[in-house]
């Protein structure tokens, strides 16, 4: 495996040239970019994400650390399914490291250009596999990625599919004495103890929350990004691994752990694929409420609803949803149990890079780029430069054009009233003229 300590390749920001801006988010603002010296045409553009350092230490005092750690994770990465970090630069102002770019935008867009909203079984299935190995590779190294949702899984110019914001993510180190640890052998063993959190007043309570009618709307469903949750200190259970007490994630897609605040592990992304994969089947989320509260009701108490016939991905949806982590498909070997599961049945998942006709190809006109980098073509520093620049203020009538009231006509005086004359000192844009004849 690749040293994760040897440093980025250096960026050279007066180099690079902005096309477009892909996105802006909570932690920056995302340039496709290309180098106007070694790619002068802009045929193999990159995306680059600018941090600028000197607005969050007031507004979000922990952006420059996430940024940081992000690219940190971006650079360990070695996998078809996850991006790579080209470079990396900061200067005393900005923050900047580069990935490839993913022409063919996130899975939620994808999907919107769907007739109905929602992918087949058979599309399902070839994301859903990708996502899975990309999970299993962040597990390898210790990191729960904690952020799995539409917006965050981007198509490649192959039409493969690579994650994306690892800024959310964590590293987990596994425990010394992992012998003493209990662990439950059967996730299906319906004879475990209920969870000690889920006492019957608090069942009670929750169930007052929860509207009474079932939902069953499934047509005309936009998606709205969900805000992400702030990061909370909370308590700490036993684990196989030293498990994080963040309370962090997105909130639709947040596992029951997490809300209970009893720490978790990397059961929370296959909670998160879960919940994935019944948008993917259904265009909406399983557990959406009317506000924060009542979604976090809903995961906490409700059970997924299916329609029509039960099939392999449904009851792949099911396993995935346990409330119990430790019931949890993908709980005791990980991906492993994922990949067993006889929806995936029949699939050979050393070729899956090996696919040359995806679901879904991107196209991309060169032309096109050209045609913006002419356009548009500033740098990173300019850009920064023009946001932070003061507005120009509106233009208002100096005092002594004020002093110019009376507008004289041939054969005409004209006077000004009282009465309009205050009108006028109260307002700096109309002009009010009234004419006498005599």
């Amino acid at each position: 495996m690749d040293n994760p300590k040897s440093p980025p390749p250096p960026l050279t920001l007066e180099n690079l040239r902005v096309i477009k801006v892909l996105g802006k988010g909570a932690m920056g603002t995302v340039f496709l970019v290309h180098d106007k010296f070694s790619d002068p045409s802009a045929l193999s553009p990159f995306a680059l994400k600018a941090v600028d350092k000197s607005i969050f230490p007031c507004s979000k005092p922990d952006a420059d650390r996430r940024a940081r750690w992000e690219a940190t994770v971006l650079s360990r990465l070695r996998h078809p399914f996850l991006p790579t970090l080209l470079g990396f630069s900061e200067t005393s102002d900005i923050l900047t490291y580069a990935v490839p770019y993913c022409p063919g935008g996130d899975l939620n867009v994808l999907r919107y250009s769907q007739s109905d909203h929602v992918f087949s079984p058979s599309v399902i299935r070839f994301y859903l596999a990708e996502i899975v190995l990309a999970l299993e590779h962040l597990h390898s190294l210790g990191i729960a990625y904690r952020d799995l949702k539409p917006e965050n899984i981007l198509i490649q110019q192959s039409g493969h599919v690579t994650l994306t914001d690892f800024d959310l993510s964590t590293s987990l180190t596994p425990k010394r004495n992992l012998n003493s640890l209990e662990f439950y052998s059967d996730p299906e063993n319906d004879n475990l103890p209920p969870h000690p959190k889920q006492s019957k007043k608090f069942r009670q309570f929750a169930k007052l929350l929860l509207p009474r009618k079932k939902c069953t709307t499934r047509n005309g469903l936009r998606k709205v990004k969900s805000a992400r949750v702030s990061p909370v200190s909370r308590r700490n259970p036993s684990s196989f691994y030293e498990r994080s007490n963040s309370f962090v994630g997105t909130e639709e897609y947040v596992a029951p752990e997490i809300v209970r605040g009893e720490g978790h592990e990397f059961s929370v992304d296959w909670w998160a694929l879960g919940v994935l994969c019944y948008e993917m089947l259904y265009g909406t989320t399983p557990f959406k409420g009317k506000n924060r509260k009542e979604t976090f009701c809903r995961i906490l108490m409700m059970e997924p609803e299916f329609i029509g016939k039960e099939s392999a991905l449904t009851d792949l949806i099911r396993k995935l949803l346990q409330k119990d982590s430790t019931r949890r498909l993908g709980y005791r070997r990980g991906a492993s149990d994922i990949k067993d599961h006889e929806f995936f049945h029949g699939l050979r998942w050393d070729l899956l890079t090996e696919v040359v006709r995806p679901p879904f190809l991107p196209l991309r006109d060169a032309t096109v780029l050209t045609e913006e980098v002419q356009k548009r073509g500033i740098n990173i520093t300019e850009y920064f430069q023009k946001l932070k620049a003061p507005p120009s203020p509106l233009w208002s009538p100096s005092h002594d054009e004020w002093r110019m009231e009376k507008v004289y006509r041939p054969r005409e005086v004209g006077f000004l009233r009282p009465q309009v004359a205050a009108l006028k000192k109260r307002s700096a844009i109309l002009r009010y003229i009234i004419e006498v004849d005599f």
